[in-house]
């Protein structure tokens, strides 16, 4: 999934360790190969190559049940989620790797393969179709923390209560170590001033922000985290953290009120009552913050 992951586990002995970080790791490379659209072959650029065919393509369990997911938040979230932001993905990357802003030209056709409401899916045949030409899936803004609820199962049928598990920055965390009250977890960063260590058990917590990631072009700041809605990167600075029951809410919530900002947050986090969520964002220079509920008070 073009990042890098991290397993904690607390087990009886190094033989069950041994054997729940193979299963683990079996089961995350199974997931890669469905999900990633970094790599040639993965189930999900086949299906994104039958774009306007008509064609309704069989899925499996795992990339079926991962579009569901994505569908359902990109309607709560009015589309400020996208599972189909594929062709803008491609060309933002691109845009802040080289250092090179997308022509206006560009933008329109990309903008123009993008909107969720164009992925049917049938749930009694378990198939997908995409009905525009073009049309490129990207679940990066959920995949991962999918992937660690697999992962987790994983653990759990084996016996293994007490584990963290950290894909790309998407943090999914079980029972307390032996002994504590819960894994301790840092959030904010030096460079707002805002860091904080949380203590944590039996809950999913994830961040977006563009600190580091994001294009200058013009005396202007685009961000690698995208609008779908407007087919650009935002344009200021903005962070949000989530937490949630399961890691792939966390994971597409952090972009959903990301996009939605500190004045549209507080409407929307009616639609996801069991999140709670924290927005920093700065614009014209001035640093300002929301919660819905305090983080401090996260551990159950």
């Amino acid at each position: 999934m073009g990042t890098q992951f991290t397993l904690t586990l607390y087990a009886t002995d190094s033989l069950t360790a041994n054997r729940a970080s193979k299963a683990v790791s079996v089961r995350m490379d199974s997931l890669n190969q469905v999900m990633s659209d970094y790599q040639d072959g993965s189930e999900i650029n086949r299906l994104s190559e039958t774009a306007g065919s008509g064609r309704w393509v069989p899925l499996s369990a795992d990339l079926f049940s991962v579009l569901a997911k994505a569908q359902t938040i990109a309607r709560l979230s009015g589309g400020r989620y996208d599972p189909t932001v594929g062709p803008l993905s491609l060309l933002w990357r691109r845009a802040v790797r080289r250092g090179e802003f997308p022509t206006a030209k560009q933008r329109r056709q990309a903008h123009r393969a993008v909107g969720y409401r164009l992925l049917d899916l049938d749930s009694t045949t378990c198939s997908a179709r995409l009905r525009r030409p073009g049309m490129r899936l990207d679940v990066g803004g959920i995949g991962q923390g999918f992937a660690n609820d697999e992962a987790m199962r994983v653990l759990q049928q084996l016996g293994i209560r007490s584990a963290l598990l950290d894909l790309g920055g998407d943090i999914l965390i079980s029972d307390a170590q032996p002994g504590q009250a819960g894994w301790r977890v840092s959030i904010g960063s030096p460079e707002t001033g805002d860091t904080a260590t949380l203590v944590l058990r039996n809950v999913a917590i994830t961040t977006s922000g563009d600190l580091y990631r994001h294009l200058d072009y013009r005396g202007k700041r685009y961000s690698h985290i995208m609008n779908p809605r407007s087919g650009l990167g935002l344009r200021h600075f903005v962070r949000a953290t989530v937490a949630a029951p399961t890691g792939w809410q966390a994971d597409a919530l952090t972009k959903v009120f990301s996009v939605a900002g500190l004045r549209q947050s507080r409407r929307l986090i009616r639609r996801f009552p069991y999140a709670t969520v924290q927005v920093v964002e700065r614009k014209r220079g001035r640093l300002r913050s929301w919660q819905s509920t305090s983080l401090i008070n996260l551990m159950n």
